[in-house]
């Protein structure tokens, strides 16, 4: 008997999808930055969390990579709070770095 196959429309699932998309954007920086915040809360996050960054994951690279690396502002319909979040937790995760710590 096969095995069932799983529900891709899962928390689980769209966590994976969610992981592998973060950490393969097609620029070094971006993977970088938006791989190692979702890797750090990708597990705990719930459904309404997931949709705002698979929205947020939508966008070009290079809106991406404005908006978070050179703190551009942000369109208002583009999730700005998400953008801070993941803005503050590089800067936390470079000072732990820069201190030997590792987040």
């Amino acid at each position: 008997m096969a095995a069932p196959k799983p529900d891709p429309e899962s928390l689980d699932a769209r966590r994976r999808r969610l992981r592998y998309r973060a950490f393969h954007r097609g620029t070094r920086e971006l993977d970088l930055i938006l791989g190692a915040y979702v890797d750090a809360c990708v597990d705990q996050l719930e459904l309404d969390r997931i949709r705002r960054l698979e929205t947020l994951l939508e966008y070009p690279e290079t809106n991406l990579q404005h908006w978070l690396i050179s703190a551009d502002p942000a369109p208002e319909h583009v999730d700005r709070e998400l953008l801070e979040d993941i803005r503050t937790f590089q800067r936390e995760r470079t000072r732990a770095m820069r201190k030997g710590k590792a987040i």
